[in-house]
């Protein structure tokens, strides 16, 4: 970092500025999976100290008189970017200096069998260690750089399983759509369903709805693909029987930027109207306000029910539209994002099983981070223990994507 001879500024990106060699090979992420353990890795340990070392200098040349205004802004834009970071370092590095003297007191009443400060000595660290891996956490994402569409609304699908499970599929799928709806509540995030098709039997077959609040993609990206129940149906012969049903259903989760401007010429549509089967209004079966249009050139689909006018029904599945075949450009972009990551979170596939709900062994599992969550009711509420899972998958998509960004500085070293 710093001024050429020439005079000139040449600004360096805050992950691509380092120069040491990194050892990851024989590092076995399976036992780094949280914030703290990468912090305590030595190359992120030399990589911030240089970040640091960075901002003084930048700090200091900052007060040079000899800098032209457009040194002075370059400065500037790179003090702004590192001032954070470095004082997110310098905040860990406090807190862990406490962990260290709490440690030291608590092998020293140990030694003197006081037990009641000992418990509170105890207590004192569990806390200040949850302090530490919230601001590890905190640490790591201002170092990498956020995702495009992360603040963005997202329009979320559910579709039932076909080939497994039957009834059972349509059930949980309505269980899902419930969920991610109390989610969003939770959230307090806006919730507007968009398509709703329910099953005779009271489950349902699919559903869409408009997402929109405080960084929804950010926090359902990684809801995208196949979910797998597993549970006794609750009449017929497998429930006298005690026999475990399997059955599956997908979620889709598209986000969708505020200005989708795509072009879709009125000739390539095909309307059709019909009526609403979906609950919830004294119009429904009653007049053919649902809207059902067809994209011919790529046979995309998209059906609105909710509305009482067949008109605002026709306007909302325009705009779905316009999403998903926006999304077509997106997903090209998101998938060379992902690719470029060792962890592969979802790619959305319907094929891939990302989690699993055990209802015999009131269990859900997130095989993606092999994580273990008890209390399906819990989560099928919406609440805070999903919460809680959602938020375990962005720390370690967090902590995959510094350990890449730092994987691909080794390779840089090692290129020359």
């Amino acid at each position: 970092v710093g001024l050429h001879s020439h005079g000139s500024w040449r600004p360096k990106p805050i992950l691509d500025t380092a120069r040491f060699a990194l050892s990851f090979n024989s590092w076995h992420r399976k036992n780094h999976q949280y914030s703290q353990a990468l912090w305590k890795h030595e190359a992120v340990q030399k990589y911030l100290e240089s970040l640091s070392k960075e901002y003084q200098q930048v700090s200091h040349q900052l007060s040079a008189h000899s800098l032209n205004d457009f040194e002075q802004r370059t400065l500037r834009r790179r003090c702004a970017d590192l001032s954070p970071i470095a004082a997110a370092f310098q905040e860990i590095k406090e807190a862990e200096r406490e962990v260290q003297e709490l440690e030291a007191m608590c092998t020293e009443l140990d030694n003197r069998d006081e037990k009641q400060l000992l418990e509170l000595a105890l207590e004192e660290k569990e806390s200040l260690d949850k302090k530490m891996n919230m601001l590890c956490r905190k640490l790591f994402q201002l170092l990498v750089p956020k995702e495009k569409y992360d603040t963005s609304p997202v329009i979320l699908e559910v579709t039932a399983g076909r080939t497994t499970g039957g009834d059972i599929c349509q059930q949980f799928t309505k269980e899902m759509f419930d969920m991610y709806q109390s989610y969003a509540d939770y959230k307090r995030w806006t919730f507007d369903i968009v398509n709703y098709t329910p099953a005779e039997i009271g489950g349902l077959h699919h559903a869409a709805a408009h997402i929109s609040g405080e960084n929804v993609y950010r926090h359902l990206k990684y809801e995208g693909g196949t979910h797998r129940v597993q549970r006794i149906p609750e009449t017929g012969m497998s429930s006298r029987m005690q026999r475990i049903h399997t059955g599956t259903m997908s979620v889709i989760v598209l986000p969708q930027p505020e200005e989708v401007d795509v072009k879709v010429d009125p000739k390539d549509l095909r309307v059709d109207t019909f009526r609403a089967k979906g609950a919830g209004g004294q119009h429904v079966n009653k007049t053919d306000s649902a809207v059902r249009i067809v994209h011919l050139p790529t046979g995309l689909a998209v059906e609105c029910q909710q509305e009482r006018s067949q008109q605002l029904n026709k306007e909302i599945a325009l705009r779905t539209l316009r999403a998903k075949l926006y999304q077509q450009v997106l997903e090209k972009q998101l998938s060379q994002e992902q690719s470029a990551r060792k962890l592969q979170l979802g790619t959305r596939a319907q094929s891939e099983r990302i989690r699993t709900y055990n209802f015999t062994q009131d269990r859900v599992t997130d095989h993606r981070i092999s994580y273990d969550a008890r209390n399906i009711k819990e989560i099928l509420s919406g609440k805070e223990a999903l919460d809680k899972l959602i938020n375990r998958l962005l720390e370690f998509a967090e902590i995959e994507a510094v350990t890449q960004y730092l994987e691909n500085l080794q390779a840089l070293e090692g290129g020359g």
